[in-house]
C-alpha cells in the first residue's frame, strides 16, 4: 500500500463516487447544529402564541387535579390531556429540528442513500481499537477545538451582557413597557451576535472537514494508473484487440478487391480500389492503402484483371476523405467519372484488339 506521503494526486471522480456509496462524505456536524439553532429560534418566535395557549391548557389541567376525585379513570384522563398539551407543544419543534437536520446534511453532500453503512462491522467492536480512537491525537485536537469555540462564545456572550448591565441603572427609571422593550432589544442583539459567531464557526468547520475529506481520498501515482487501467482497460490488451481488429478488417478488405472496377494509384505510395455496381448510389471505396499495402492491392487487382489508373491528386484525396465501404463525396464525382471513362476506353481497346486477332 502506498505511503500517505506518496498520495499527492487529487482524488478521481470514481474514487469519490465509491466513497459516497460507502457513506464516506464531507460532513460538518456544526453546520447541521447551526441550521438547527436558526430553525429552532424561528419556530419559537413563530409559535410563541400557540405555546402560550398550550401552557394555559397545562395550567388549567394541573388545577383540575385538585377538583376531581382521586380515582384511576379521572387521573388517567387528566394525565392524557396533559400529555396531549405537551405533545402539541413539542411536536412542531421536534419536527422542525428533524427537517433542519435532514436539510443541513443534504445541503452539504446532496441526497445520499448508502446501504453499506447499515451493514454491521464487527471490527468496530474491538475495545482496544476503540480506546485508541478515544485517546487519539485527532480526538484531542477536536476536543481542544470545541473547548476553544465554547470559550469564545462565552467571552462574546459574557462581554455583551456586561456591556448591557452598565446601562441597567438607567433602565430601572423607565416604565415597565420600556424596560421590556430594552430587554427584548438587548436579547435580540445577543442572539444575533452569537448566531453570527456560530455561523462563522460552522462554515470554518465545514471547510476544514472538506479539506480533510479530500486529503483523505488523495491517490498515489500508482493508484491513478491502476484505476485508469480498470476504467480504460490494459493498454497492452487494447493494442492487441486493435491489432486483431485491423487484421480482420485487412482480410475483409482484400476479399473485396476482386469486386472493384478500378484501382486508382499514386502510382507507388497510394492505391484505392473503387467499385461501382448497379445497387451503389455512387462509386464506393472497397480497399485503400499506402506503401506495402498499396503494392498488395495492385497485385490482387492484376490477378483479377482489374484496371489500374494513375492519378496522383485523386488517389491522395480518396485516401484522405473516404473511409472503407463508403461512397465518394460529390466533390470527387467528376474526377472519378473521368477515371471510369478511361477504364471504359481501355476495355474497349482490348476488345477491338481481340477481335482483330485471327
Amino acid at each position: 500500500m502506498a505511503d500517505d506521503s506518496d498520495k499527492q494526486e487529487a482524488p478521481s471522480a470514481q474514487k469519490i463516487r465509491k466513497a459516497r456509496e460507502e457513506g464516506n462524505v464531507a460532513k460538518s456536524p456544526e453546520l447541521v447544529a447551526f441550521i438547527g439553532i436558526v430553525v429552532g429560534i424561528f419556530v419559537i418566535f413563530a409559535l410563541f402564541s400557540f405555546w402560550l395557549e398550550n401552557l394555559k391548557g397545562i395550567y388549567i389541567t394541573c388545577l383540575e387535579f385538585f377538583k376531581i376525585d382521586f380515582e384511576f379513570n379521572n387521573v388517567f384522563g387528566l394525565f392524557l390531556k396533559l400529555l396531549t398539551h405537551i405533545g402539541l407543544m413539542l411536536m412542531p419543534i421536534f419536527g422542525a429540528l428533524i427537517l433542519a437536520g435532514i436539510m443541513g446534511n443534504i445541503a452539504q453532500f446532496g441526497f445520499l442513500l448508502a446501504p453499506k453503512v447499515l451493514k454491521p462491522k464487527f471490527g468496530k467492536l474491538n475495545p482496544i481499537k476503540g480506546l485508541k480512537n478515544i485517546f487519539s491525537l485527532k480526538k484531542l485536537l477536536d476536543g481542544l477545538m470545541i473547548t476553544a469555540k465554547v470559550f469564545i462564545a462565552f467571552v462574546l456572550g459574557g462581554g455583551l451582557i456586561l456591556l448591557f448591565l452598565q446601562g441597567l441603572p438607567n433602565v430601572t427609571m423607565l416604565s415597565i413597557f420600556s424596560q421590556m422593550t430594552w430587554v427584548r432589544d438587548k436579547a435580540l442583539i445577543l442572539i444575533a451576535s452569537l448566531l453570527i459567531l456560530f455561523f462563522v464557526m460552522a462554515m470554518s468547520d465545514f471547510l476544514i472537514k472538506k479539506y480533510q475529506y479530500i486529503k483523505s481520498l488523495r491517490m498515489s501515482k500508482q493508484e491513478v494508473k491502476d484505476e485508469y487501467k480498470q476504467q480504460e482497460g490494459n493498454p497492452e490488451i487494447k493494442a492487441k484487440i486493435r491489432q486483431i481488429m485491423m487484421k480482420n478488417t485487412m482480410g475483409k478488405m482484400m476479399k473485396a478487391i476482386p469486386t472493384a472496377n478500378v484501382v486508382v494509384t499514386n502510382p507507388t505510395h497510394y492505391a484505392i480500389a473503387l467499385r461501382f455496381a448497379d445497387n451503389d448510389p455512387a462509386p464506393v471505396v472497397v480497399a485503400k492503402g499506402v506503401d506495402h499495402l498499396a503494392i498488395r492491392i495492385k497485385g490482387i487487382a492484376r490477378e483479377h484483371n482489374i484496371e489500374i489508373i494513375e492519378n496522383k491528386p485523386l488517389a491522395r484525396e480518396l485516401y484522405k476523405q473516404v473511409d472503407l465501404e463508403q461512397p465518394i463525396p460529390r466533390s470527387l464525382f467528376e474526377a472519378v467519372a473521368m477515371v471510369f471513362a478511361q477504364v471504359k476506353a481501355i476495355q474497349e481497346q482490348h476488345r477491338q484488339n481481340l477481335s482483330k486477332t485471327p
